[in-house]
């Protein structure tokens, strides 16, 4: 109370108005609180959403704050439940990636251009960190092709600028940067900024990027030199077929390697499909496939260079020396030099470890029944980043390859990742003298193997183009960016015109004026009773009643509803108006100047001499030729509007402000009447809010003071049990205490409405009085009904059928106290 005194003290010495457009310069709890309490079942009065509401709903609690520490480490919900079962799944799972991901490591740490026990060291940590933090059981995160590829832009554009610092300096300075702002992000639950990239934008992105990296690794896997494959695509493509009389014994080696990949997954596949019992066994075989190859190829690189160690007496090109255990494990060395070498490149990094993994998680995800959480996910990229350059580990991210083989394999918690760390370590301490005869040309085959998945096929583009065409050219935007400039460019190209897109549509948002359709539920050929259940009788057509609904379709049919369809205007001079795409300050002046263009065409002045004079007529609206009179006996006087706000979740100053001048417009244009305004379906208490400061929610004010009197309330009731319930009984007696109460306190009414004057009070009691008197709040009713909206906003409907009943019954007892010769006549 003493705060609320401060307040009205303060905004009296501002000069604010705390009554404001307020349409009775009463409280905003009005019409009828001296008589029953806001808390009461019956007499809902909404109280307006506060600030300090606000406040508190976003400052985290004591709880909130535990929760949040507690969802930190996801492993710690289902640790507790592990079993052999699980542990026999996971061993499975984390044998077959492990297998997987250290050839494809090694490839993927040739295009970072790095060497490769960089690409070992960065899958390690990957998977030994990301369990902790995880919320999908199938990612696996390691190096992949298109942030490796991005990674090696960044190493080859410091080596050009600062040739003295090593490139795993770079690229691991690199992984802490971008892994430090991404876990920023999820740290506090921002992880939905993912949303803003559409799958379109998604799509063009990886199939550009597998385009970029296969080409990219053509000459390797030829064994052609003498040009840059880090160029553009289309020049790359030139290159190669200008230099390819000069392929090496490289050819030999990484064409066979390709076609051994494809041959062993097709035949795997059609065995499969020949043979569904003996699925997982070809699976498997199919999975292991890479890691055969590179056993095969290194055996044969092994007879034909074991006595050509030297790099110039070698047949082909080979990995060399990859240096047993963790050699490069450092704290990471990051100053402002190193930062300025990378920074432009560091929104494009961010993006790409931020869209491959969450796309893949949400796609895995729904596959296989579990739900991510973005933002846990982004702390899992961001930790695996801050600590992977420790040990050395350059930028990683999700892997689709590797994580589609997870899943398959039967993996049953995160903590395979446990299981695939060992196998990789193990590979790190017992296997570098085997890979010093891997030949290079396998490994470019490896990895165009690898990236071939990620390229759309025609017949999602298809798709794509059924749903929306629009985003299949954004797709091919995309894709031609990446393939004529860069992997970074087709970024941000189709995520600037996704973006550019979604401004479009609420820009140039269409709103639609609906009309009324009587419709029937028929299933076969008999109709469905109000309650759901099926009449004996077939649909007669003749009884348009029986179970019969009212819905609202748009004029011209835009929804695509039957064009053979005519729905009626409501009613004369009442219109219902849909917003389609939200209601904010981009789109509302074209949604209302569609609304208010179609009344007036639609509609004539309410006092056809409003302007005596022709000179008193505006510029904009001369009227008819000299000699002539207006003719527009047949159109009816604008009464009240109806504004569908269900598409509609926040409002904002702009578009209030706009709706109040078009009140005013329209007020001006049927004077000396008033346009009712019925605003039906808004879900938001903060739009309501701001609805109501602007007056509207309420009837609008008339001269003649009689207001009251001439509005008819008309409220949404909602059932609460039955006849012989207890709460029914109980209702029973309230009510009529209540109205005993009512009765001995009509003498004191005065004093307990504090601030409002005597006819400000005498309508209040009429209209509570009016509320107790109608069949829902009476005896006439057994069961308990309550309200759905509160009181004190009688203009504010639950749905356009009440809005529309409302706006109807006011238009028809406002008639009734209408003057004859003036305005609108009674109809």
């Amino acid at each position: 109370m003493a705060t609320s005194k401060i307040g009205h003290t303060l905004a009296k010495g501002l000069g604010i108005k705390l009554n404001y457009r307020n349409p009775q310069g009463t409280d905003a709890l009005s019409r009828g609180e001296s008589l029953y309490s806001v808390s009461s079942a019956d007499s809902f009065l909404e109280e307006e959403p506060t600030t300090w509401e606000w406040i508190q709903s976003i400052t985290p609690s004591g709880p909130g704050m535990l929760r949040w520490a507690y969802n930190l480490f996801p492993f710690t919900h289902w640790i507790g439940h592990y079993n052999l079962q699980w542990l026999y799944g996971d061993l499975v799972a984390g044998i077959t990636v492990g297998a997987v991901v250290v050839p494809q490591s090694m490839a993927y740490a040739k295009l970072a251009e790095l060497d490769p026990q960089f690409g070992l060291y960065s899958s390690f940590m990957g998977v030994l960190i990301y369990w902790f933090f995880a919320t999908s059981k199938d990612i696996t995160i390691g190096p992949v092709a298109v942030m490796s590829t991005i990674t090696g832009n960044v190493v080859n554009k410091a080596h050009d600028t600062n040739p003295d610092i090593p490139a795993h300096v770079i690229a691991s300075a690199l992984a802490i940067i971008a892994g430090a702002i991404i876990c920023f992000i999820g740290l506090v639950r921002l992880g939905r900024i993912v949303d803003f990239i559409s799958l379109a934008a998604i799509s063009a992105f990886m199939t550009g990027s597998a385009i970029n990296i296969s080409v990219g690794q053509v000459p390797a896997l030829m064994g052609i030199t003498g040009f840059s494959n880090r160029e553009s695509t289309y020049k790359v493509v030139i290159n190669i077929l200008k230099h390819l009389g000069r392929s090496q014994n490289d050819a030999a080696m990484g064409l066979t390697a390709l076609f051994f990949l494809y041959l062993v997954r097709s035949l795997c596949n059609l065995g499969a499909r020949r043979m569904p019992q003996r699925a997982k066994m070809f699976f498997f075989l199919s999975t292991l496939r890479t890691a055969f190859t590179i056993l095969l190829y290194t055996l044969i690189s092994w007879l034909v260079n074991r006595h050509h160690r030297s790099q110039k007496q070698r047949k082909f090109a080979i990995l060399g020396t990859v240096p047993r255990g963790f050699q490069n494990a450092a704290v990471p060395t990051i100053n402002s030099s190193i930062i300025k070498t990378f920074a432009s490149e560091i929104p494009a990094s961010i993006i790409v470890l931020l869209i491959e993994h969450i796309a893949i998680a949400k796609s895995f995800g729904r596959v296989n029944n579990y739900t991510i959480d973005p933002s846990q996910e982004m702390v899992a990229i961001g930790v695996t980043n801050l600590l992977g350059p420790f040990l050395g580990a350059y930028p990683a991210t999700g892997s689709f390859s590797r994580t589609a083989i997870k899943s398959k394999a039967g993996v049953r918690t995160p903590f395979a990742g446990v299981i695939t760390a060992i196998v990789v370590l193990l590979a790190i301490y017992a296997l570098p003298a085997v890979f010093f005869y891997i030949p290079n040309s396998v490994l470019s085959a490896v990895i165009i193997h690898a990236v071939g998945d990620l390229i759309t096929p025609p017949n999602t583009i298809y798709q794509f183009w059924r749903v929306n065409p629009l985003e299949v050219i954004i797709f091919f935007a995309g894709v031609f960016v990446t393939i004529f400039s860069s992997i970074e460019n087709g970024i941000y190209t189709t995520i600037c015109i996704s973006v550019a897109v979604l401004l479009f549509r609420v820009l140039f948002a269409q709103g639609r004026f609906v009309g009324k359709v009587k419709v029937h539920s028929v299933v076969g050929d008999h109709i469905i009773d109000e309650v759901g259940k099926f009449r004996d009788k077939p649909f007669d057509a003749q009884d348009p009643d029986k179970a019969a609904r009212n819905i609202f379709l748009p004029f011209e049919h835009g929804d695509g509803s039957n064009p053979q369809i005519e729905p009626q205007s409501p009613y004369p001079g009442i219109f219902i108006y849909r917003f389609s795409e939200g209601y904010n300050y981009p789109n509302a002046n074209r949604y209302l100047d569609h609304m208010v263009a179609t009344i007036f065409k639609q509609t004539r002045r309410t006092n056809a001499q409003s302007y005596p004079r022709l000179g008193d007529r505006p510029w904009n609206d001369p009227g008819p030729r000299r000699g002539r009179v207006e003719e527009h006996s047949d159109k009816p006087t604008l009464k009240a509007i109806i504004l569908d706000f269900s598409s509609v979740n926040n409002v904002d100053i702009t578009s209030v402000q706009h709706l109040i001048d078009v009140r005013n417009q329209l007020d001006r244009y049927a004077s000396p009447d008033k346009v009712d305004w019925h605003l039906a379906c808004i879900n938001n208490r903060w739009t309501k809010r701001a609805l109501a400061s602007a007056g509207f929610g309420f009837p609008t004010p008339v001269n003649d003071g009689n207001m009251m009197e001439r509005w008819k309330p008309i409220f949404s009731v909602a059932e609460l049990g039955g006849q012989d319930s207890a709460a029914a009984a109980a209702q029973d007696r309230e009510n009529a205490r209540r109205v005993k109460d009512v009765e001995g306190r009509k003498a004191s009414r005065d004093t307990d409405t504090v601030g409002q004057d005597e006819s400000a009070s005498s309508d209040s009691n009429e209209f509570v009085q009016t509320i107790v008197d109608s069949k829902a709040y009476g005896g006439g009713v057994t069961s308990r009904v309550v309200v759905v909206h509160g009181l004190n906003r009688p203009l504010f409907h639950i749905d356009l059928t009440s809005a529309l009943q409302s706006a109807i019954a006011n238009v028809e007892r406002i008639g009734e106290y209408e003057p004859k010769g003036v305005g609108t006549p009674a109809p």
